[in-house]
């Protein structure tokens, strides 16, 4: 653990000044008993307590400093705490790589020389645990034994998180600003160690080493430390735009999302998803299914919460036939028994049989019981009887031992003296419908994840190098198409031949055939009508290469594939970062439009890839819609044969695109394929001379 004399400290020194005043008070108010050096040549105190001039009078090194001075004296002052025998050290000077001057970031770093450092630019962090607040601005948290680490880039966002009255218990929580030195994956690794960690929340602007991520997600996994992210940057601005549909579709943040979900990580969309889900890992961890059950005294809100649950692919079954009766047994005969479940105001106040109620629901293996209810707060309003529901619900909860949960529809509905009460018992105080469900969504998918990941193999995106080749080129799509038949994708019978020789051509293949000019360099050829599709004479041949004759000297002959179910759209991109990612989704020249896709990082596995495509809305009509479906295996095997290629090419492979991969009953055919290859020319000679 690089991080643990720095974020448990028992002792710390403090340089600088109004800054530092403020963390002093901090730390003493949140109950640090440790040694506290202030440091400053001007002022005679610190905060209370009296300074000393320099880091170079302290006798004994600390175990953390914070140091709130001026960018250009905050390197000196680094390199003596360094040459002391520091533990490790808060930077809150801004103005180092983020305002362009990476020289002065390099210097803090060569200052430092292997001491763990927080930021620049960040806030520092507050550890309730061990009573420390390095930390130069108010903060509500308190102390705590046991509870969520929260790691963010913003200060801000980190200052908003310790203002929470949600019932989250925040063990640590660390600001990084521009991760010069210590970066969410070292943060990570270090707080999946700690046995006072619940779970892990992160707030990501962006990942330094995907990596060094990849390996501190697996040492949170094999501690039992779920993580959940909020990942910002989901504008298109994040995408690159390039020849194929594969490379507009698959941004930055379509990867992110990718590795993410590689990692066994959740990712949520808003802050106040990414506390709800903090609150529910706490309580419990993960969840073995998305299997719920609902439970209110109203027929308004368990509709409203079926509706929700729909938007977050949450189930609510039937209860089993004996756990019907059993409810039934213990409710009014007028009461639907359903889930969600309305069950009614004839036994509200009744503590006994809510108790009885709850109890014989919770029992019928559900993955998680939601109860809605909202507790008045206003000074006028006596809470006592929504205090009794919520504490039958507990001891439901305590003698079934199912996962719980009570949760508010508005914020004003739980009382922070309530949401403390749940927490303890570990039933988890949600609110918000919407933001519950994404949370509940959230621990599924997390549960998803650790069964996948326990028998993935290993990945890592420094397996991709890159190519030694200066050459980048696009293949002619018949060369294209005869490498990927060669890894088993069936591709149409077809003829490459000049213009004048297309007639001829078609009579030999057999009609219909499709006509497409042959030019690596149209990317698009529906898009500069170098495509005629349908041609059913060599007139009619003749007429369409007549048409192309701006477009090129050659052209593909191909014989028409008819009868497609779907059109798949099926591409890999290269990314520095990620390595090389596989995109799946809705084909043809609307792919865009459609947005249903899915990316994955490479290499990927057979049940990655299937349950890849399961996730796809298109998927419904390959599986069967109205009498018709496509053969599924056909395109599971056609996709691991594409993944097989780009595996093969993985240091040459810049872009591949087929688009579309026909869906038939009893095939999937690639009828347009771009592959682009960075290499050598020697490289390329061989490859193309292979597949001719």
């Amino acid at each position: 653990m690089r991080l643990q004399r720095l974020l448990n400290p028992r002792s710390i020194a403090f340089i600088g000044g109004a800054e530092c005043a403020v963390a002093i008070e901090r730390t003493r108010a949140l109950g640090f008993t440790g040694q506290i050096h202030a440091i400053n040549p001007r002022r005679p105190q610190l905060g209370g307590v009296a300074t000393i001039a320099s880091v170079t009078d302290l006798v004994v090194a600390p175990d953390a400093a914070f140091i709130a001075l001026p960018r250009a004296a905050t390197i000196p002052v680094v390199r003596d705490l360094r040459a002391l025998g520091c533990g490790g050290a808060v930077i809150y000077a801004a103005g180092f790589a983020e305002t362009g001057e990476g020289h002065l970031q390099t210097a803090l770093l060569d200052a430092a020389d292997g001491m763990p450092l927080l930021g620049p630019n960040c806030y520092g962090f507050i550890n309730t645990t061990s009573r420390v607040a390095l930390w130069p601005d108010e903060h509500g948290l308190a102390a705590c034994e046991r509870g969520v680490a929260v790691v963010t880039q913003s200060g801000n966002i980190g200052c908003n998180l310790t203002m929470l009255q949600r019932g989250l218990p925040i063990a640590m929580l660390l600001t990084l600003g521009n991760q010069a030195d210590v970066d969410i994956a070292g943060a990570v690794a270090d707080l999946a160690l700690d046995p006072r960690v619940t779970a892990i929340g992160l707030h990501i602007e962006g990942l330094r080493d995907v990596d060094a991520f990849v390996a501190a997600a697996a040492i949170a996994r094999q501690h039992g430390k779920p993580i959940v992210a909020l990942k910002t940057g989901r504008s298109p601005q994040g995408a690159r735009i390039t020849l194929s549909h594969t490379a507009s579709l698959a941004g930055a943040d379509r990867l992110c999302d990718a590795l993410l979900d590689r990692c066994g990580v959740a990712r949520v969309s808003t802050l106040s998803s990414l506390v709800e889900t903090l609150k529910l890992l706490h309580c419990g961890g993960a969840l073995t299914g998305k299997r719920l059950l609902s439970l209110s005294c109203s027929g308004g809100e368990a509709a409203l919460v079926a509706d929700l649950a729909v938007e977050h692919d949450l189930l609510f079954p039937p209860f089993s036939s004996t756990g019907a009766q059993r409810v039934a047994a213990t409710l009014n005969e007028l009461v639907t028994i359903d889930n969600p479940l309305d069950y009614h105001t004839f036994i509200w106040g009744q503590r006994e049989k809510l108790e009885a109620t709850f109890a014989a629901a919770l029992a019928d293996g559900f993955d998680a019981a939601l109860l809605i209810l909202d507790t008045p707060t206003h000074p006028s309003m006596k809470p006592d009887s929504w205090l009794l529901t919520a504490r039958a619900f507990m001891a439901a909860h305590k003698h079934t031992g199912a996962r719980a949960a009570v949760v508010a529809s508005l914020p004003e509905g739980m009382p922070t003296s309530l949401a403390s009460e749940l927490a303890a018992a570990g039933v988890a105080p949600l609110i918000g419908i919407d933001d519950a469900l994404q949370a509940l969504r959230a621990a599924a998918s997390i549960g998803e994840h650790q069964r996948r990941l326990a028998t993935a193999a290993p990945w890592s995106a420094r397996r991709v190098r890159e190519s030694a080749g200066t050459q980048t080129a696009a293949l002619r799509e018949v060369a294209a198409k005869q490498l990927l038949a060669a890894h088993g994708i069936d591709v149409p019978r077809s003829i490459e031949c000049a213009l004048a020789d297309a007639p001829e051509a078609a009579r030999q293949l057999g009609f219909p055939v499709a006509v497409k000019i042959s030019n690596e360099a149209i990317a698009h050829k529906s898009d500069v009508g170098g495509v005629a599709l349908s041609l059913n004479s060599a007139e009619e041949v003749a007429s369409a290469v007549a048409g192309m004759r701006h477009l090129g000297e050659r052209v593909l002959i191909e014989q028409m594939v008819t009868g497609s179910v779907a059109e798949l759209l099926v591409g890999v991109v290269r990314d520095p970062q990620y390595g090389l990612a596989l995109l799946l989704g809705a084909g043809g020249i609307l792919a865009e439009v459609w947005a249903d896709n899915v990316t994955l990082l490479l290499p990927a596995s057979r049940v990655d890839i299937e349950s890849a495509l399961a996730r796809l809305r298109i998927w419904q009509l390959i599986v069967g819609y109205r009498g018709r479906k496509a053969d599924a295996e056909a395109i599971v095997r056609a996709v691991e044969g594409i993944a097989a290629f780009a595996d093969q090419y993985r240091n040459e492979i810049e872009e591949l695109d087929i688009n579309p991969l026909l869906a038939l009953p009893d095939r999937a055919v690639a009828v347009d394929a771009l592959i682009k290859l960075r290499a050598t020319p020697e490289f390329l000679t061989t490859l193309t001379s292979r597949s001719t």
